[in-house]
């Protein structure tokens, strides 16, 4: 279980993001915090997992927490979830580590691929032994970790795409049901997914023979 400590100075907002992460699996709000020393101070009794951030504190940004986290050696996992789209800010969070960048409003959904990913980043990076390529690409948001929302077709969304990639570099072959407990999407969802990934040629298919129907197995391509 993934510790979550939330910081937004609107009571409302901080409220609705802590329901959004209690209903969302591995994943448990410890804490809310209202400004930026609160944040900091809460941070260290905690010890979090994962800081969901806001940038309009009323005592520091959002930019300041994070850096001072930083600063003091705590490489706690960061999301900035704001209004903020000036690029400033967005390289301000880059620059401080931060692993996304959420902008408000949003949905359940969006919220919840945001901490499926982080989720399995840090599964990749806890894991023993080497990484290959793919884990890598996956990592740093490689060419194929990264598709662009105008290379997929109708009903598909860049984020799950990217997220489908992950699951299969990750897991270096799976199904459609096995990407689809991965994500957390539907079946149908996933081998949509994998099926257009196939035809753009970032990955490969294996036929798995056994009793009836050969089951369809996506990999990597290369």
């Amino acid at each position: 279980m993934r510790e979550v400590l939330i910081v937004d100075d609107d009571f409302m907002v901080a409220e609705i993001h802590r329901r959004f992460v209690e209903r969302i699996e591995g994943f448990d709000p410890v804490a809310v915090a209202r400004t930026g020393a609160e944040a900091l101070s809460a941070a260290q009794e905690h010890q979090p997992d994962l800081i969901l951030l806001d940038v309009y504190l009323p005592d520091m940004t959002g930019l300041d927490v994070l850096h001072r986290l930083r600063a003091e050696g705590d490489h706690v996992g960061v999301i900035m979830i704001t209004a903020a789209r000036e690029l400033d800010t967005v390289r301000g969070a880059l620059d401080g580590g931060a692993a996304d960048y959420l902008i408000k409003p949003f949905e359940f959904a969006q919220l919840q691929a945001k901490l499926a990913a982080f989720a399995a980043r840090a599964d990749a990076l806890a894991a023993d032994g080497g990484a290959d390529q793919s884990m890598i690409d996956a990592l740093f948001g490689g060419p194929a970790a990264a598709p662009t929302a105008e290379a997929l077709p109708k009903g598909l969304g860049a984020e799950t795409g990217r997220l489908v990639l992950e699951a299969v570099g990750r897991a270096q072959e799976v199904s459609a049901a096995e990407c689809a407990d991965l994500v957390g999407i539907s079946r149908v969802s996933a081998r949509r997914y994998l099926e257009h990934y196939l035809a753009a040629g970032l990955l490969e298919l294996r036929l798995q023979y056994g009793a009836g129907r050969p089951e369809r197995r996506y990999r990597p391509a290369g």
